[in-house]
């Protein structure tokens, strides 16, 4: 008999078994933790159909929106309630600190508390059309929105997508990550307390191969939310073409950061240290190029690397600045990258290897510089604690290295000419710009990508327009 934790899959107002359990491995440790119900095909139908009757039955979209926010505030309460259970489990299944991880599910409290301000407000318009006629739109949710949910943030990611989805009226089947699936439940956990009608949530932890997939191509299926890596993201949008299924898509970046000559250095080391440290640097939108104008560039190398060799390492539950990336096939990818990048001539500043000596997931902390601009590290995502710093002499030549990637998710400019950073801003591609400090924004600023990043946008105002479709009803009036 197993010793370690259980978890389940939440499909039809239900807690489920199954017949296999995967393990989830503590990345500090590389030890066993826990493990979770391996979902089915037959479970991933389950689901779809639950979500597929709470459509038909209109027990989310009949009733008045004001329902919809009392639902959506009380999956906010109930989280913030299990907020410190579920942070610790977070932190074990995935390797972030303790810190990151509640500071995680009260993000995700913070976007049900959003989106329910704005379930009530989902308004159509009136159109003339003369005296003959009554014109008139209405916002029609989706039906089901298939959601599959990316490792790296797994409770905050899934709470951006599933609000406004809910905001909106929509019934929705989640995907879980699965090397990192645990901490979703306690997302169905606040749905079940709040009272949500059945089947407008299901959960699935599986392979993304095999029940990702399948939920993917599934008849059911209205709608396709996806977060993660470019090739996966292209596969799904294959598929979803069969049907012209409508997707978001947001597939990471190779952001960069641009140091003029008049920036702050304060601000820029504060932001290398969010940037790219963070939750050891397994952001998709991580600072992983810093383009810096060839006046300054000595002083923020040496700064940098004070920074990188200063910072603490651990697991997560001790709190340090740099925590285990979260696998140790994630290790290996990371390590590899840094080893090529060596071996094709660049110079690496600290780091590029693994913390010798320790049984978890740890990647040094790493710099390089005398990186060719067509190398794999200038152009490919890494996603871990690597950065790569790189000068400049002219704002053009900055703004061409910045764009001259195949991403286009963020940026960011440094300068203490807010007339200059506001130039360089609206010339750089990507769905978000940051002035003067990496991260800039919230729960209520739009974000998504362009080109490789994909397309659509999450959080904000904006978002809750791609849960829902645009009705148009004419009508002939009689005897006019």
């Amino acid at each position: 008999m197993s010793t370690l934790d259980r978890y389940y899959n939440y499909i039809d107002g239900a807690w489920k078994g199954a017949d296999t359990w995967l393990v989830v491995a503590d990345p500090a440790t590389d030890e066993p933790y826990a493990e979770i119900a391996e979902a089915g095909i037959e479970d991933a139908d389950a689901a779809m159909a639950a979500a597929r009757r709470c459509v038909a039955s209109g027990a989310l979209s009949s009733v008045r929106p004001a329902q919809r926010v009392a639902w959506l505030l009380a999956i906010a309460e109930e989280l913030k309630a299990l907020t410190e259970d579920a942070a610790l489990v977070l932190c074990r299944e995935n390797g972030k600190s303790l810190e990151v991880a509640r500071g995680e599910f009260e993000e995700a409290a913070r976007y049900f508390e959003y989106y329910a301000g704005m379930a009530d407000k989902i308004e159509g318009t009136s159109i003339p059309l003369g005296d003959d006629y009554v014109d008139f739109t209405s916002y029609e949710p989706m039906g089901v929105s298939v959601q599959i949910v990316p490792w790296n943030f797994p409770p905050s990611i899934c709470a951006r997508s599933l609000a406004p989805a809910l905001a909106a009226g929509n019934a929705v089947v989640i995907k879980s990550p699965e090397i990192s699936p645990l901490a979703m439940t306690f997302l169905m956990t606040a749905c079940e307390r709040a009272g949500l009608p059945q089947g407008a949530v299901n959960l699935l932890c599986g392979k993304g191969s095999v029940i990702g997939a399948h939920l993917v191509r599934h008849r059911d299926a209205n709608q396709i939310v996806f977060t993660g890596s470019v090739p996966t993201g292209q596969r799904i949008l294959r598929d979803a073409a069969e049907r012209a299924t409508p997707s978001v898509m947001e597939l990471g970046g190779k952001s960069a950061a641009i140091v003029h000559a008049d920036a702050d250095i304060e601000q820029v080391i504060d932001s290398v240290k969010a940037g790219i440290f963070f939750n050891a640097g397994q952001v998709c939108s991580a600072m992983s190029r810093l383009l810096v104008h060839r006046s300054r560039l000595d002083e923020v190398i040496e700064r940098a690397r004070e920074l990188a060799e200063g910072l603490s390492i651990g697991p997560g539950v001790d709190d340090p600045d740099l925590t285990p990336l979260v696998s140790r096939d994630q290790l290996e990818q990371v390590e590899a990258m840094c080893r090529r990048a060596i071996e094709a001539g660049a110079t690496c500043l600290t780091g590029g290897e693994r913390v010798a000596g320790v049984n978890g997931y740890f990647m040094q902390p790493t710099l390089f510089t005398d990186v060719a601009v067509d190398s794999e590290i200038f152009q490919e995502e890494v996603f871990g604690p690597v950065l790569v710093i790189h000068a400049f002499d002219t704002e053009d030549e900055a703004v061409a290295l910045a764009n001259g990637t195949e991403f286009g998710l963020v940026a960011g400019v440094f300068d203490g000419q807010l007339d200059r950073a506001l130039r360089t801003a609206r010339r750089l591609r990507g769905g978000q710009v940051f002035i003067n400090e990496w991260f800039a924004g919230g729960v209520e600023t739009p974000f998504g990508g362009v080109g490789l990043s994909g397309f659509g946008r999450e959080k904000g105002q904006e978002a809750l327009y791609s849960y829902v479709q645009t009705r148009n009803i004419a009508v002939r009036v009689k005897g006019a």
